[in-house]
């Protein structure tokens, strides 16, 4: 065997004895730790379980005397609530006995107050009865008395009754005539001051001249010679011209002019114009002449624009459809009772708004109601109708506002104004109809309305003469003083004005006057 390998051995051999011999060492060293540290935990454990069983006995010690003390706080609880409890008991007692005290003395008046209701009860009998008796005496006494009165009065009780009630009525007519009066009056001194203020403020605003259109119209000539070249051989130029335009012209001794006659205006300025274009030209024949109609024709269509857009301006009023604006304008050749009917709208439009802006009232709405309310006038010839309903149709063709369709409708009462700028239109409409000289008459339909006026007052009884005065603005009527009394004249005036108001149309006011006089005449002989 090999020495070395040997040696490797006798070392390994000693390093493992020395290994067992430390690990059985150590063994030993451990065995004993344990055992020693086994004998400090049950001396730990038993030091342990003497102070528990100390610490429970100082808790249950204390427990006890909690217990004891908690009884002790509850019985005293208990009897302060058992005391109290006594101490409302006693009182609700009391309280008991006073109310069934009071119960016993409200029996007790209510046991009185029975007996005094059936004395008086009693005595209340006894007095109905007298009253009955007494009743039927009064009743023997009044009808031996209503015997004796009929006697005396030679009345039966019929006859009294309708005497007294026929005296009644006269009574009551008195103080029915007396009221009205007082308060016509009344109502005449509130408004007549303010309306008179609004209508001259208005009129001051709107101090519009006015010149009356006439029905012919004159052209200039340069000479006498021009009138043979006007009529033209045979006639056949004037009667072009008058073919042409619908116009009448009159050639007479008239030095120099000639006088063109028609009563639509629009035709009568065409013919107008196209005159005085031939006269300027110099060439007048037919063909000539139908031209220059046609010249004058577009030249009056822009004019009727051009015065429907002043007219507008004028007004301040916009928002108006164009083709409307063109009938606006064509009422600068309209006229009513010679007053040019543009001019007349214009007016009623200012009118409209000063009145409109003195009571609050929209005044823009007022100007384009007064400027459209004779719209329609335009149209009446090309459209039957009225021009009241031709105006409302227009309005409602292009689309205007209710108010405006309404105000159109009611400016001549077709039918009842519902809204204040109805009623403001009305009002300047027959301001500007009523003005001195804006307006002429015709004598025939003037004499009708007298005739109108004497014949609605002649109508009444009691009514002996009746005259119309200041052109139909007043009349004056004379009654039967021994038919209509002075109270019986203020009904008979007011119905007479209702009568007028109905029945007649009139610019302004008519003033109703009833005349009442009694004479007696004596002689001393």
């Amino acid at each position: 065997m090999d020495p070395i390998l040997v040696v490797v051995l006798i070392i390994a051999a000693l390093i493992i004895g020395a290994a067992a011999a430390g690990f059985i060492a150590f063994q030993k060293g451990v065995a004993t730790g344990i055992e020693r540290r086994k004998q400090q935990a049950e001396s730990l454990m038993g030091s342990a379980e003497k102070e528990a069983e100390r610490i429970l006995e100082d808790a249950r010690k204390d427990a006890e005397n909690k217990k004891k003390s908690a009884l002790i706080e509850a019985k005293d609880e208990i009897h302060k609530l058992r005391s109290e409890a006594d101490k409302e008991v006693k009182d609700r007692r009391a309280e008991l006995n006073r109310q069934e005290r009071r119960m016993q003395q409200k029996e007790e008046n209510l046991d009185k107050k029975n007996d005094n209701l059936e004395k008086k009860d009693e005595l209340l009998n006894q007095k109905i009865k007298s009253a009955d008796e007494k009743l039927k005496e009064a009743e023997t006494i009044k009808k031996s008395q209503m015997d004796i009165l009929e006697r005396i009065s030679e009345f039966t009780r019929d006859q009294a009754k309708e005497y007294i009630l026929s005296k009644l009525e006269d009574d009551l007519v008195h103080e029915k005539a007396v009221k009205i009066q007082s308060y016509e009056q009344q109502i005449k001194d509130e408004c007549h001051e303010k309306a008179r203020n609004y209508v001259s403020l208005a009129i001051a605003k709107v101090a519009a001249d006015q010149v009356s259109e006439a029905a012919v119209s004159v052209v200039p000539l340069p000479n006498d010679e021009m009138k043979g070249r006007i009529i033209g051989r045979e006639g056949r130029n004037i009667r072009t011209l008058e073919t042409l335009t619908g116009v009448d012209l009159i050639i007479d001794d008239t030095p120099e002019a000639i006088t063109l006659s028609c009563f639509d205006q629009v035709r009568r300025e065409v013919a107008r114009i196209a005159l005085e274009k031939l006269i300027a030209d110099g060439r007048i024949h037919p063909t000539r002449i139908e031209e220059m109609v046609d010249k004058a024709r577009r030249e009056v269509e822009y004019r009727i624009k051009q015065e429907g857009e002043r007219a507008v301006i004028e007004t301040n009023v916009h928002g108006i459809n164009h083709e409307l604006v063109k009938l606006i304008g064509r009422l600068r050749f309209r006229t009513s009772y010679r007053q040019n009917v543009l001019d007349h709208s214009i007016e009623v439009a200012q009118l409209a708004g000063v009145l409109a802006s003195e009571l609050g009232v929209d005044p823009n709405l007022a100007r384009r109601a007064g400027l459209l309310h004779d719209i329609g006038k335009a149209l009446t010839s090309e459209i039957e109708g009225s021009h009241v309903q031709i105006g409302v149709e227009v309005c409602k063709k292009y689309n205007e506002n209710p108010v405006i369709i309404h105000a159109v409708e009611a400016h001549h009462n077709d039918v009842e104004p519902k809204t204040v700028i109805a009623c403001i239109v009305q009002a300047a409409d027959a301001i500007s109809a009523a003005r001195p000289a804006a307006r002429s008459e015709n004598y025939e339909s003037y004499i009708k309305r007298l005739q109108k006026l004497e014949e609605i007052c002649n109508s009444y009884e009691g009514v002996e003469k009746c005259y119309a005065v200041q052109a139909g603005r007043e009349v004056r009527i004379m009654v039967v003083p021994e038919v209509i009394n002075d109270e019986k004249m203020v009904l008979v005036a007011r119905q007479i004005s209702q009568q007028i108001e109905n029945e007649m149309d009139y610019p302004g006011q008519i003033k109703v006057n009833l005349i009442r006089e009694s004479r007696v005449t004596d002689y001393a002989k």
